[in-house]
This record gives C-alpha cells, structure tokens and sequence, in this order.
C-alpha cells in the first residue's frame, strides 16, 4: 500500500547514508561511525519539506562542528531520480530536503492505484484482536453514554483492522446476576400491578422505574393473560426476564444497526454460568493459591496481587502498603457468583480460550476503579492482563440546545435514548461528533449537529466532498474527464495551495497508524477537517474550469483524489460522503 510518507522518510536516511560513505571514502569524514538523530516533517516548512538532525548527533563521535559534517554531506549527496529536487544545510547543522515533482507524482498514482484501501498498513498484521464495547444492560434503553461508546469501539475496530490486525466487535450480554432478577422482580410488580390494582402490590424499592417495564408488563400480559399471577415466584421472574430479554434484545440489535453498528458475535454471560467456566475460573485461582474464604464467601486476593505486581515494577514495599488496596469476593455465601467472577472468566475466555492476541474494552469513565482489579486478576491466571487487556475510558456527554442542557426528549418526555437521538439529528452527525477524543468531555450541541453550514465541521467536510462531485460532473458536461494519473502532469501543479493540498493527501496512513497506536479515532476526524479546509482554500485560489488544458487536468485530477481520500476517511468514522447536498 502507498505510504510516500515514509517511502520520504526512508530515502532520506538512505542518500545520508550514501552521502556518508562517499565523504569517508574521501577521507573528508571519519569511517566507522554509525549515524543516528533524527529525519522528521519539520513544524516550519519554509525551508524544507524534510530535516535530518544526524549531523548534530555525529558530532561528538566525529569530533568535528555539527555544521562541518552536514556540509561534508551535502557536498556527497546524489539527489538525481530521488523524491527531492534539492538539498541544504540550515541553523546548527540541519540538513533540509525539498521534494521534487517524482514525489508528488507517484503520491497521486499511489492513492489511484489503492482507492478506497488507500491508508492501510500493516503495524498490527499477524494480531487477533477483539474489541468490545457498548455491552449496555439488557435492561432498559441505550443511553448518552452508549452512543458515545458504540462510535468510539466501532470505529476504534475499523482502524485496527486497517493496521493489519484480525479484528472481531463484540457486545457482551449482562444477562445474568442481580440486574437481571432486579429486572424480573420490576415487570412482575408491574405486571401484578395490572391486574390487582397498583395500590395492592408493593413496588420494589430498588426495581427499575421506566416507562418502558411498564410497556413490558403490558405486553406479557398481552400475551399471558393472567396465567402467571398464581404461579411461583422464581417461575414467575423466569418466565418475565426471558420474555424481557426477548424484546430488549432484538430492539438494541436494531438500535445499534441504525446507528451503523453491527457486531460479529453477541456473548451471553448465562453462557459462562451454564457452562461451569466461571465456577471453573474460581477454581483455577483458588488452585493458584489466590482465593481464600471467610464468612462462607470466596474472595480473590486482589490487594495482595496489586501489591506484588507494583513491587515487582519498582515500587517500594512500603509505599505499595499505603495504597488503599482491597479485596473482592468472587462467590457470596448465598452460593452466587459475583460479577466481578463472571467478569474475570469472560476475559480468560477471550485471551485463553479463543486466543486473542489482545482485548480491548471501551469503558465509560465511572468504571476506572475497574480497571487494576481486572488485570491483576488476568495476571494472576497467567494471562498477561496488563499487557494483553487495554481499557479505552470515555467521558461524559452533555446534550446540549442552544447552550442548554438537555435532559429529556421532546418527543417523548423522557430521557434521550439513542432512538431519540437519532430521531432528531442525522446519523452522519452522530457519528461524527461521538467520535471526539475519548478522554475529553464532550458537550454534544443538538442545534449545531443539524445545521447545513461552515461552523458544522461534518457539514463543513461533506460539503467539501459534494463540491468536488458537482465540479467533476459539470466539467463533464464541457467533455472533461478526470483522467488517469499516467495521463496527467502533475508537475505543473505548482501554486502553494496545490503543494500544500497534495502534502496533507499523504499523511493519511501515518494518521490511521497513530489513531491505532493511541486508540484515538477523532485523529481521523481531525485530518479529514483540515484535508477539506486545504482544498476549500485551492479550490478559491487556483481556477480550474477555464484553465489551460493540461493544468485543468491536473486540477480535477487533484480535486478527485482529495474527493477519493475524504471519502475513504469519512468511511473510516462511519460518516457517509454525499455527492450532493
């Protein structure tokens, strides 16, 4: 795949390196010495497109002026049939390198030649990895906080895989342990409720309050009659979980598919239950020497592996005991397994069982708490948790209206869901701005995600990829096409704008590999905004309809590859790129 970014990077380290040896060869330079520093985009592009800092790290081992060396080696360098078109030595010993029109050329037929795949890299072949996230409670509808999660591990799972990587999206079903019988006991109650009168059945205090169990009750009494009111208790909240279960269910699947989400597997914690796996998980740490009991409950040695595991890493003992570290109980008295237990076992499945290189979680922020305990349990099963488990934390959302907060739907009365969401802005705009840096707060404004002008940025970079369509299809009309990129001179695109438009189409593969590195995908939003501004700012400055033959085509041949890699970009966030608006 294209990268002439670091195809750049790598010939300048190379015609140095070449450079050198001829200097030493001469005896103009001192042999053996292995050159080092850096070869980098410098901020300031003024005096070069490229800077190397070797000959300001050679310095001491030559024993000569960092600026005698890079003379020594310009005076070497071969740059003809390079990218570049000239070489300089500036400040204390920079060496500066400028591309050259070969450069741009094969930039334009690289993006050609890998359309939509333009962009991929392989810094994570040969990885499995799974990504999970959203992972709501079945019981009740997907909040803020889901929204935010679903585009962050949707898009987070996209960029992975563009790196390489063997990638599976998962949703992890709670539907087991207390919230499920809390759910039960809150549609039982309502559903007796119904037929007995709601001052004749107590609610309980902690059951989920609703609208929507109310609607649950109505709908299994819908189907039941009044078959269930005599049955037995447990039989009773069997039978309304599984019925409730049923609805939620398919209604997230739907949900998360508007939303553009789809997954590869939906995981049911039941499924570890039903298995023996957690009880077996429990087994495997006790065996390890990591559990003990006390009043009739099994608890995991959390604190003391914590505490080990920080020593190890160079903690002093001391300090180590002053963390307030606690334990956890893995199975209650009663019998029960904990969530944290079947937390643990569904991680040892992922890593042990089915063989993930590495698990990654996207978490809200309120769960950090969660995070030590996980891994030191992972790395207490031999697992690597610290380094095959990385929790990607996201913060709070604050829906906002005209610089208010908004709390409750206008539709429906109630607290937005993420139907309501999209019932009132487009999915292109809730995709977009969910996929803010994870770690920030985001203040989602509701009157900006609909607005149809340059202070939306999703609006701002749609429109940038629908000027180009409508550019192309007029100039058809003249009997213009845009040719190929063998067809086209490209050299003769040399106004700032177009250098500058051409510069930034390159660094779309190095941006992909960051935002996997640092599992940041608004690094994409954030580069296809400014690819957008670039080209606004080309298309007002460098005529295209009108010019001279040869130069109209090498413009329309640049605007449809800026048109090409914000669609490819917009795709990577799950925002679709119009060719009309």
């Amino acid at each position: 795949m294209t990268n002439m970014t670091e195809a750049a990077k790598k010939q300048v380290s190379e015609l140095i390196e070449k450079a050198y040896r001829r200097a030493a060869e001469m005896g103009v330079l001192p042999a053996g010495i292995e050159l080092k520093g850096t070869v980098e985009i410098p901020k300031d592009t003024a005096n070069g497109d490229w800077a190397a800092s070797c000959a300001m790290a050679a310095a001491r081992d030559m024993r000569l002026p960092p600026r005698k060396i890079a003379d020594a080696l310009l005076e070497n360098l071969e740059l003809e049939g390079s990218y570049f078109s000239k070489a300089e030595v500036a400040g204390p010993g920079f060496l500066n390198f400028r591309l050259g029109d070969r450069w741009f050329s094969e930039l334009i037929a690289g993006i050609e030649r890998d359309g939509g795949d333009y962009g991929r890299g392989d810094s994570l072949s040969g990885q499995k990895i799974m990504v999970e996230f959203v992972s709501a409670n079945p019981t009740g509808p997907m909040h803020m906080g889901n929204a935010r999660g679903g585009v962050l591990g949707d898009a987070l799972a996209e960029i992975l895989s563009r790196e390489g990587a063997e990638v599976s999206r998962e949703f992890y079903v709670n539907d087991a342990g207390n919230q499920i019988e809390k759910f039960a006991k809150s549609i039982d109650a309502r559903y007796r409720q119904l037929i007995l009168g709601e001052d004749a059945v107590e609610f309980p205090e902690d059951g989920y309050q609703g609208a929507d169990i109310r609607e649950l009750a109505e709908k299994f009494r819908c189907e039941n009659g009044d078959a269930y009111l005599d049955r037995p208790e447990a039989e009773r909240h069997f039978a309304m979980a599984a019925f409730g279960l049923s609805q939620n269910l398919p209604r997230m699947k739907a949900d998360l598919s508007r939303y553009g989400i789809e997954y590869d597997r939906w995981f049911l914690e039941s499924s570890l239950h039903e298995s023996g796996f957690v009880e077996d998980t429990v087994k495997k740490l006790g065996d390890l020497g990591y559990t003990y009991e006390k009043d009739g409950a099994v608890w995991l040695e959390t604190a003391r592996i914590i505490r080990e595991k920080l020593i190890a890493g160079g903690k002093k003992p001391e300090d180590a005991e002053k963390l307030d570290l606690k334990d956890d109980v893995l199975r209650r008295a009663n019998g029960f397994y904990t969530y944290f237990a079947a937390d643990i076992a569904y991680h040892r499945n992922k890593l042990e069982v089915r063989g993930f290189d590495k698990a990654i979680d996207a978490w809200g922020a309120d769960h950090h708490g969660h995070i030590a305990r996980l891994k030191a349990a992972l790395d207490a099963l031999g697992l690597d948790g610290e380094h095959r488990l990385d929790i990607v934390l996201y913060q709070l959302v604050n829906l906002l209206r005209d610089g208010q907060a908004v709390r409750m739907s206008k539709r429906t009365g109630k607290a937005i869901s993420l139907t309501d969401l999209l019932d009132e802005i487009p999915l292109d705009a809730a995709r977009w701005f969910f996929s803010a840096k994870p770690d920030t707060h985001l203040d989602f404004d509701l009157g900006l995600a609909v607005r149809q002008d340059s202070e939306n940025p999703v609006y701002y970079v749609q429109y940038a990829h629908a000027r180009i369509a409508s550019l192309i299809a007029q100039l058809g009309e003249d009997g213009h096409t845009v040719k190929r990129a063998a067809e086209v001179d490209i050299a003769l695109l040399k106004d700032e704008t177009e250098i500058e438009l051409m510069k930034a189409l390159s660094l779309l593969p190095d941006e992909i590999k960051l935002a996997a590195r640092d599992y940041d995908p608004s690094r994409i939003n954030r580069y296809v905004t400014d690819l957008a501004a670039r080209f606004h700012r080309f298309y007002n400055v460098c005529r295209i309809r009108g010019a001279e033959e040869k130069l109209l085509e090498a413009r329309l041949k640049l605007a449809d590859t800026v048109r090409s890699v914000i669609e490819t970009s917009l795709g990577i966030v799950g925002v679709s790129a119009p060719d009309k608006m």
